[in-house]
């Protein structure tokens, strides 16, 4: 009798190709759930950063030169006496304001007051003698008249009368020197001014023909600021006058302020007078005059300062504020520019000297175009910007205190 074997279940193969489907849709869905979040969680492009530019537009400015300058009195005066004698008296305060004529040293008048007596006295006998030699001249004239004397004895009586005219004046001459030997005892101020310290003091013999100096005025109001500059700075800025680039100043005008030795800006203007027409041969420099008021006595003659004088206008010029020069590695300036399609490049420019607040450009920018002066950090070449006027530095002064409040006002972070 033949056994035949059971036939195995079918059901436990379909239980496993269930799952295995099962299976396959789940990672179906994870991979496509994967997918999903990928594309939910990729950043959506942002608006572009905002910069803050200034439009470039020509204007009047003036060319402005900083240079060293020295100061100089308007008019100094060596007290030098012009008779020998004994100081007696000193009939002024040191480092006090004189003024002409007035009397700063007495020298002993006495031998001088005799020598114009004797003047005086010798004219009176000159005088009389001319007064005899008139009636004698009258008396012969009317004789020769009646011919009861001759030609000759007239001639002779004519020529005394003559000489002794000449003698009083000659005498006339010497009254008038022994007089003024005797005003120069009183040994006065030449010019108005601060004098110094007294170099001679009472008891000094004064020797004839000295050259003693007895006390030395410098007139200080105004006064003088001798300032130097290149020969080449000076032949170029006439260059460009003389082409019309640069505009003369008015020739009262007041082009010139002074930098003090501590920083400070001296209150009043001065007036460029000339520059000298010899250069230093040692420096090459060439020595400018300019003369300031100086009412309160603030300069003083020595004192070293920097002067900042206006040497022509450029009536076309172009400057961007400070904060606009970049400078690359090797020390160029350039500056970044909103184009038209609103992209930022980097412009090499050519910078003059710094007037005020802003960089002179020479060369590499024209009117209209857009110069960025705030938010460099957010950009780079090529990218496209949002353009606004900068933040006046009033506004960014009001808000840093309103941010220090906020921040000072902010709860504190709890411990967690």
């Amino acid at each position: 009798m033949t056994v035949t074997p059971p036939r195995p279940a079918r059901r436990p193969l379909r239980a496993a190709a269930s799952l295995s489907g099962a299976l396959v849709g789940g990672l179906a869905l994870a991979a496509l759930s994967a997918c999903n979040q990928k594309q939910a969680s990729a950043p959506l492009p942002g608006p572009p950063p905002e910069v803050g530019v200034v439009t470039v537009a020509p204007q009047p400015i003036p060319y402005v030169r900083d240079l060293p300058g020295r100061v100089a009195p308007m008019r100094i005066a060596e007290v030098r006496a012009r008779v020998s004698g004994l100081v007696v008296r000193r009939l002024f305060e040191q480092g006090s304001t004189v003024k002409e004529g007035d009397i700063l040293y007495k020298i002993d008048p006495a031998l001088y007051e005799v020598e114009l007596a004797s003047a005086e006295a010798a004219l009176a006998r000159t005088e009389a003698a001319l007064v005899l030699a008139n009636q004698q001249a009258e008396r012969l004239e009317t004789l020769l008249s009646r011919a009861t004397a001759s030609q000759a004895q007239f001639d002779a009586a004519d020529a005394a009368r003559k000489q002794a005219a000449a003698e009083v004046l000659g005498a006339k001459a010497t009254r008038d020197r022994a007089k003024l030997n005797l005003s120069w005892t009183d040994v006065r101020a030449p010019i108005t001014g601060r004098i110094g310290r007294a170099l001679l003091t009472e008891g000094t013999l004064i020797e004839q023909g000295g050259a003693q100096v007895l006390a030395t005025i410098q007139q200080l109001d105004p006064i003088y600021v001798d300032i130097t500059q290149s020969v080449g700075e000076l032949n170029k800025l006439r260059r460009d006058l003389a082409s019309g680039e640069l505009a003369r100043l008015e020739n009262d005008a007041a082009n010139a302020h002074l930098i003090m030795d501590d920083g400070t800006l001296y209150p009043l203007a001065g007036r460029l007078l000339f520059s000298d027409v010899t250069a230093d041969p040692s420096t090459g420099q060439v020595t400018l005059r300019v003369q300031f008021p100086n009412p309160h006595d603030e300069l003083f003659p020595g004192m070293y300062v920097r002067a900042r004088i206006k040497q022509g206008i450029d009536s076309d010029a172009i400057a961007v504020p400070q904060q606009a020069i970049q400078r690359t590695n090797d020390g160029k300036a350039e500056v970044w520019v909103v184009g038209p399609d609103d992209k930022v490049m980097l412009q090499p420019v050519e910078v003059g000297p710094v007037v005020g607040t802003n960089w002179l450009i020479r060369d590499g920018l024209k009117a209209g175009e857009r110069v960025v002066v705030e938010g460099f950090q957010k950009i780079s070449a090529g990218m496209a910007v949002k353009a606004n006027a900068p933040t006046p530095p009033a506004e960014q002064a009001a808000l840093k205190p309103h941010d220090t409040d906020e921040k000072a006002d902010a709860p504190a972070p709890q411990p967690r």
